[in-house]
């Protein structure tokens, strides 16, 4: 869509917008007693009620009607066929064919990128059998105990927390530890627990060369190497997940263990490549498999159902609604679970640099409010920070609740006491509570007139604030890759809308280079002179602390 804000559509929806004065969720739930049945969507056992959104049906039919007007059917297709859509980097995005069936043919520039993703999937099956089975031993003989994967962003974030979301299924005797943070304490904190004879570093860096973590991987092998005193030690300790060959054999790697992924895969969505080794040396490869298959189902489901029974192109419009016509500048993501806790930092890496974008895809100035803040933490300890301002604050503030029906470690009646609250932060959201209601409860609490006045409006909830429900029966392998799918597609929907490359992450690459001059500075005697005054003095004054006794 060129310049989407001078869409009919998108002025349709802003006069929609003006209609809203005055209208509260509670009187539509009144009004409309199928509301829920009328807005919710099922996939499998997967429900997303929509209903306590702020939408009527003639909502939902101008958001369709934008989706429409973007061409979203076209885009997705050319998604899904290999087309070149990461425009800046003249690539195809192609994340969908890593949890595709081992029977389909895609062609990619003239190659079936299938046979590849097959090849690696079996390499990958080959060695995790091989570490499940004792095969794979360490420099002393003793089979590999923990998994210490080394890597940054997409390489880190996906995989970490999948393995903690699906704890219950982990594989006996398998550990799994995450290293990312150049920060030596982040190392240093991990190294203190494992066994060297028994660990097997998992280095994921596509070229091999990214900063972070090859300091990460080379402070690790100089730990081997102090117990180990015999550097073929590297090859039973290392393997690497890249494509630059030379780099991973200088290293001491074994070529065979390098694991392969493409130019199509992009960093944040690369858990389905070999960047989920982890994932299945922890779970183990048949874990892996349920969790690329739940992937999948989404996947068709985003291709197949119409787009106004599409979760992913719900969510997104939805999305777009508050951003772009409400003026919310946040989401939140809010498990009520707790091997989901690191989903909300997942997201902001997937949501915030795929759509964190100020240009449209042929590099105008976008003229529309982009990307949104997304922040989160589990239920129920986030009622005890920060939902208070999503309840009372002044910014409208757009949740996603995700719960399961069942607990993997029922206890008591907790789980229920869970499931209690996150329904109920939910209903609070959308009801409010009104000055009639505060006053006739602190009425019935014997409280007089005056007192009554003082406190009243500050027990005033306004409700009338919108939020998503994702419930399903208990979180394993193929449902946990349902919900990843899910928000994926629904960053991808709306990068259309706003016609902006959701693919890309140029933002991030001024501060690597800028740190890449301030390193030798660091280091050297001479005081800093090329930079700003802030930063020679920040520079400067650190070496001075560093010189003291």
């Amino acid at each position: 869509m060129k310049r989407p804000e001078l869409d009919a559509a998108w002025q349709a929806l802003r006069a929609h917008r003006k209609e809203w004065k005055g209208l509260h969720l509670r009187e539509l739930f009144r009004a409309d007693k199928r509301r829920f049945e009328r807005f919710s969507l099922r996939l499998n056992d997967l429900l997303l009620d929509y209903s306590k959104n702020l939408i009527t049906q003639d909502t939902v039919r101008l958001l369709l009607r934008l989706a429409k007007a973007a061409e979203l059917k076209e885009a997705r297709a050319a998604m899904f066929s290999g087309r070149h859509i990461n425009v800046t980097e003249d690539r195809a995005v192609l994340h969908t064919a890593l949890r595709a069936p081992a029977e389909l043919s895609l062609m990619v520039d003239g190659r079936n990128v299938m046979i590849d993703v097959r090849r690696v999937l079996k390499q990958m099956a080959a060695f995790v059998d091989k570490v499940h089975q004792g095969r794979w031993k360490g420099y002393s003989g003793q089979p590999i105990r923990d998994i210490v994967n080394i890597g940054i962003g997409g390489s880190d974030l996906g995989p970490a927390m999948v393995c903690q979301a699906l704890t219950p299924y982990a594989r006996p005797g398998i550990n799994a530890h995450f290293v990312s943070n150049v920060d030596p304490t982040h190392l240093t904190e991990t190294l203190k627990r494992l066994s060297p004879d028994t660990t097997l570093f998992v280095v994921a860096s596509k070229t091999f060369t990214t900063q972070e973590t090859l300091a990460n991987a080379a402070a690790a092998r100089a730990w081997l190497l102090q117990h180990a005193k015999d550097g073929r030690a590297v090859a039973r300790h290392f393997v690497a997940v890249s494509t630059n060959r030379e780099a991973v054999v200088n290293f001491g790697i074994d070529p065979d263990n390098m694991f392969e992924f493409w130019d199509w895969v992009g960093g944040r969505y690369s858990l389905w490549s070999a960047i989920g080794l982890p994932i299945a040396l922890y779970l183990g490869m048949e874990h892996f498999d349920e969790l690329l298959a739940g992937a999948h189902d989404m996947d068709q489901h985003f291709l197949s159902a119409p787009l106004a029974a599409n979760m992913p192109v719900i969510l997104g419009l939805l999305g777009i609604w508050y951003i772009d016509f409400w003026d919310a500048q946040t989401h939140a993501v809010l498990p009520y679970d707790q091997y989901l806790a690191r989903l909300p930092a997942y997201l902001q890496q997937l949501d915030m640099e795929s759509n964190g974008k100020s240009v449209t895809r042929d590099g105008r100035p976008v003229k529309h409010a982009t990307g949104p803040i997304v922040f989160g933490e589990p239920g129920t300890n986030g009622q005890h920070a920060f939902y208070q301002l999503i309840h009372q604050g002044t910014r409208l503030v757009p949740c996603d609740f995700l719960i399961a029906a069942e607990s993997h470690n029922p206890l008591d009646d907790q789980h229920e006491m869970l499931l209690a609250n996150c329904f109920a932060q939910s209903e609070a959201l959308m009801r409010g509570k009104t000055a009639a209601e505060v006053r006739a409860e602190l009425k019935a609490q014997g409280l007089t007139k005056k007192e009554i006045a003082r406190l009243l409006p500050h027990r005033v909830f306004p409700g009338n604030r919108p939020s998503n429900t994702l419930l399903y029966h208990r979180l394993n392998p193929r449902t946990l890759g349902r919900l990843i799918a899910l928000y994926e597609h629904k960053v991808f929907v709306q990068s259309v809308i706003w016609d902006i490359n959701a693919f890309d992450q140029w933002g991030v690459e001024l501060g690597k280079q800028l740190a890449r001059s301030i390193l030798p500075e660091l280091k050297s005697s001479e005081p800093a002179r090329g930079h700003d005054a802030s930063t020679n003095g920040l520079i400067n004054y650190c070496k001075g602390l560093r010189e003291e006794p």
